[in-house]
C-alpha cells in the first residue's frame, strides 16, 4: 500500500492507495500533522512507502515524521515527469502544478489536456497531445476574491462562497456573491473556450476544493475530481517504479 500525502497552502491531505484503488483520504491541519500520521500508519499497517508534494513550509518538518514509518519520495523539479517541460521558467514552475500535469498526461494519453486546480489561487496548466507542458494561468481563488473585496475596501463585509440566485444582484450579499462566483465561473469558461479553439479534442480535468462547488455551475463538458492531485501522485509513483 502507498500513502500519498499533498502539503497545501492551509491543508494537508493524504489518501492511502492500494495499486489504483483509494482505500481512504485524510485532510487535516498542519499542526495536526505527527497526530495524524501515526493514526494513519495505525489504521494502514501494510503501507510501505509514501510519496509526497509541497507547496507548504512546513516540508522537512513533515518528511521527518513520515520517515519514521515508511520510505519516503518527495517529488521535486528533478523528478522524473512523464512530459517535455516547455515553461520557459522551469524552476519556478510548482510541484503541485507539475504532479497536475503528469497525472493529465498518464491518465489521458494523447489527448490535449487543460487541468483546473481550483483551491486559494486557481491554476491552469495545459499539456498538448504530444506530452508538451506549455504552461497556463493563475489567478485568485474563490474564498480569496472573498477576501480581497473585504480586505481592500472600508464598508464590504466578508463572505463566504454562495450559489447567486441571479446574475443581477439587488443588494450588497447578492452583488459580491454575484461577482465573485458569477465572475469566477466566467474566468474559467472563458479560459476552456480559448483552449478549445486552438485545441480540438479538449479534455478538461477539474480539481482542487472548490471542484465541486464549480462542477454544478459549468457549461462547459468538464471532469471533476477533487482526488485527482492524490490520484496523481498515486499514478506518478507507479510510473517511476516502471521506468527505474
Amino acid at each position: 500500500m502507498l500513502l500519498a500525502v499533498d502539503i497545501g497552502n492551509t491543508k494537508i491531505k493524504a489518501a492511502v492507495f492500494e495499486v489504483n484503488a483509494l482505500k481512504e483520504k485524510f485532510v487535516f491541519e498542519k499542526n495536526e500533522a505527527e497526530k495524524k500520521i501515526k493514526k494513519i500508519f495505525e489504521q494502514h499497517q501494510k503501507i510501505v512507502s509514501v510519496i509526497l508534494s509541497s507547496v507548504g513550509n512546513r516540508e522537512k518538518e513533515i518528511v521527518a515524521e513520515l520517515k519514521k514509518y515508511a520510505p519516503v519520495t518527495v517529488i521535486d523539479h528533478e523528478f522524473s515527469f512523464p512530459f517535455i517541460n516547455k515553461y520557459a521558467t522551469p524552476a519556478t514552475l510548482g510541484v503541485d502544478r507539475m504532479v497536475l500535469a503528469a497525472g493529465a498526461v498518464l491518465q489521458f494519453p494523447e489527448q490535449n489536456r487543460l487541468v483546473l486546480d481550483a483551491g486559494t489561487c486557481i491554476t491552469y496548466d495545459f499539456v498538448d497531445r504530444n506530452n508538451h507542458y506549455l504552461g497556463g494561468a493563475i489567478s485568485p481563488g474563490l474564498q480569496m476574491r472573498y477576501d480581497a473585496m473585504h480586505n481592500f475596501t472600508a464598508k464590504l463585509p466578508l463572505l463566504y462562497p454562495e450559489t447567486p440566485s441571479t446574475y443581477i444582484g439587488d443588494s450588497t450579499n447578492s452583488s459580491l456573491h454575484s461577482g465573485a462566483v458569477n465572475g469566477f465561473v466566467y474566468e474559467i469558461e472563458g479560459f476552456i473556450k480559448e483552449y478549445s479553439r486552438d485545441y480540438e479534442d479538449l479534455t478538461v480535468i477539474l480539481t482542487g476544493g472548490d471542484a465541486e462547488f464549480l462542477a454544478k455551475r459549468l457549461k462547459n463538458t468538464i471532469f471533476a475530481n477533487s482526488n485527482f492531485l492524490l490520484e496523481s501522485l498515486n499514478n506518478l509513483y507507479i510510473y517511476k517504479i516502471k521506468n527505474d
